[in-house]
């Protein structure tokens, strides 16, 4: 008679079990991951090649090359694309956390990848102006990294680095061949104040 009911406490019980030890998987993993230098998902090598925190105005924001994974060629006469990472709470490396990601689809085409990447904590007193100027120096180094390019690096900025890259780009525009801004928080029309909330 009680059965069904003594098999649903054993269902329950064993389920609580199971759910309380993936919690503890998913604790134990974050903690291992915050007491990374640098955490964050990027499912590639990197090589860092330039931290923001050594230049004149410090950012928490680094340039690295994306190392190819075993079996992809490069073609050194296309344009390197530079993935910049969000700011607005993705987690760093988003842009590249799997082989059908940004950097994983320009990789397979042959293209040279750089990732732009961020520290968890701000430099004191670092202002988007400043994290702008950094951006300015890493795609400097892009550029210098392949003169025989056919055309400037492409840049996609993700998010909040979206609307940075956009910023960059109206100031430096030298810097840029074609912008990909995904779900960036950009106004595309002008608008009428008090109506338009994205104005």
């Amino acid at each position: 008679m009680f059965g069904p009911a003594v098999e649903y406490l054993i269902d329950a019980a064993q389920r609580s079990v199971l759910y309380w030890d993936v919690m503890r998987q998913r604790g134990n993993q974050y903690r291992e991951h915050i007491a990374e230098t640098a955490p964050h998902v990027l499912d590639y090598e990197a090589e860092l090649l330039i931290d923001g925190r050594t230049l004149d105005r410090p950012v928490n924001y680094a340039l690295a090359r994306v190392v190819p994974p075993a079996g992809i060629e490069i073609d050194p006469t296309r344009r390197p694309f530079v993935v910049i990472d969000p700011r607005a709470g993705h987690g760093p490396g988003i842009g590249g956390f799997k082989a059908d990601s940004e950097i994983g689809v320009a990789l397979k085409a042959g293209h040279s990848c750089y990732f732009v990447g961020f520290l968890p904590d701000p430099m004191p007193g670092q202002t988007i102006e400043d994290i702008g100027r950094a951006e300015a120096k890493f795609l400097e180094k892009v550029i210098a990294l392949h003169p025989q390019a056919d055309g400037r690096p492409c840049v996609i900025g993700n998010c909040q680095a979206g609307w940075a890259v956009m910023m960059l780009a109206a100031l430096r525009p030298e810097l840029f061949g074609p912008i990909i801004v995904a779900g960036s928080p950009l106004s595309y029309w002008q608008g009428v104040h008090g109506k338009n909330p994205m104005r």
